[in-house]
């Protein structure tokens, strides 16, 4: 007996209400298998494949690629052989909840299931099974990736595994690759295009990968939406700098986390904001929204030399041993790839360490809907003027420069200021017992 299941787009984490179809994987009439992908779909945060729940034949497809479903919406009705029962028999119509393979490509994320499909790739001289997912072993197939290829293929997913933008990458400089490891003389379409332009000189064109492109939309969205300010303050961080120095391995021993200063610098954030709680709000429309969590952000690296918000939830209730473990732990599992979508959302405020790049100070991009971003520059030894009640000297001191990025519809220089100089002090006074 025939029947018909309805595909929803699933639910893909707090905040997010639609996605966009990026490519459907099926065409109508095609006959699939359970667990098949349908559609690759992105978010700002995340980019999935939506697999079928069910044998099948794809009978309709409800949107077009570059469509926006909203999440519980049907996109795909898929026409299944089978005895239907309860009142799913009677509508002779089911409704299936989605399973959703996430592949956080969007952050280089990649959150491979244990049971991931394998295939099968062929050569010359042997048979090679690999365990790849849908929509990376469809790419495989449709670019005619050989099994030798695929081993020369670096993995940066979850174990290793080979992530769709792996593929992707290789496929866009699959001339070098080849000519290094097979034929000098092989050149593919899909190398990096060099061209020659006037007077001589050539160029290199690097396609974006996506999650490139959200960034540079997230970023442009940024300074279209907030009027950005950017505040600085000098701070002397000479006592915390020795006081950590002094402390590290025992803390380590004791508490099993390395301490660094991004962790007392997220701690005095942390103390900052509230006592000045408008810093850790958004804006909706004519309202502030003023939220009573610290949830903070920080910036990481990605070894592709993308970048990542991770977000440590509550810190306001964390003491520094809680916040250098949830730092520590997040940032290792954002290079891994190992975070969860819910891990890099929600975010209330946000700081980043210029300083791990040995850069004095920079003037950030506010990170929506936030409307303050905190950046640290590199602590340096410089001489200063130190003033005592026995009069003034010159001393060499451990010094930092900190920059604020605030939204200036909602943040006025002088509440920055009393922001950093509260930061300020709370660093310059720092004690042990405290």
């Amino acid at each position: 007996m025939a029947y018909e299941v309805n595909i929803s787009l699933p639910a893909m984490g707090e905040g997010i209400t639609e996605a966009k179809i990026i490519r459907w994987l099926v065409n109508v009439g095609d006959v699939i298998e359970e667990d098949q992908p349908l559609v690759e779909i992105a978010t700002d945060k995340v980019d999935s494949e939506v697999p079928s729940t069910t044998s099948g034949k794809v009978k309709e497809l409800l949107f077009k690629e570059g469509d926006f479903p909203q999440v519980g919406q049907t996109i795909c009705v898929i026409t299944a052989e089978g005895k239907v029962s309860g009142t799913t028999e009677q509508s002779n119509t089911v409704t299936q909840t989605n399973t959703i393979t996430q592949s956080i490509s969007t952050l280089n994320i990649e959150n491979s299931a244990s049971n991931s499909s394998e295939i099968e790739v062929k050569d010359s001289s042997k048979l090679l099974n690999m365990h790849l997912s849908p929509l990376v072993r469809k790419i495989a197939q449709e670019e005619n990736i050989s099994t030798p290829e695929l081993q020369k293929i670096r993995g940066t997913g979850l174990n290793n595994r080979i992530t769709k933008d792996d593929v992707l990458l290789f496929i866009q400089n699959r001339d070098k690759v080849v000519a290094k490891a097979f034929n000098p003389t092989v050149a593919t379409k899909q190398s990096t295009e060099i061209s020659t332009i006037s007077e001589g000189m050539r160029h290199e064109v690097i396609p974006m990968d996506r999650m490139r492109k959200l960034i540079a939309e997230h970023m442009v969205n940024s300074i279209h939406t907030s009027a950005h300010v950017t505040s600085f303050i000098e701070v002397d961080v000479t006592k915390l700098v020795n006081w950590r120095n002094s402390i590290k391995e025992n803390f380590q021993q004791t508490e099993g986390e390395k301490l660094t200063l991004t962790h007392l610098f997220a701690q005095a954030t942390v103390n900052s904001i509230k006592k000045f709680p408008v810093l850790n709000s958004s804006v909706d429309g004519d309202n502030i929204i003023i939220k009573k969590n610290i949830n903070l952000g920080i910036a990481t690296a990605l070894p592709n030399g993308n970048l990542i918000v991770p977000v440590i939830k509550n810190a306001e209730k964390l003491n520094l041993s809680g916040i250098a473990s949830s730092t520590n732990d997040l940032a290792k599992r954002a290079r891994e790839n190992k975070l969860k979508p819910d891990e890099i959302q929600s975010g209330t405020f946000t700081i980043s360490n210029l300083g791990s790049f040995d850069t004095l100070t920079g003037t950030p991009i506010i990170n929506q809907p936030q409307v303050a971003i905190l950046a640290i520059g590199a602590v340096k030894k410089r001489p200063v003027v130190i003033e005592t009640p026995e009069g003034d000297t010159i001393g060499i001191r451990q010094m930092c420069i900190i920059s604020l990025s605030y939204d200036h519809r909602v943040i006025d220089g002088a509440l920055a200021g009393l922001f950093l100089k509260e930061f300020r002090d709370t660093i310059e006074n720092f004690s042990p017992s405290a």
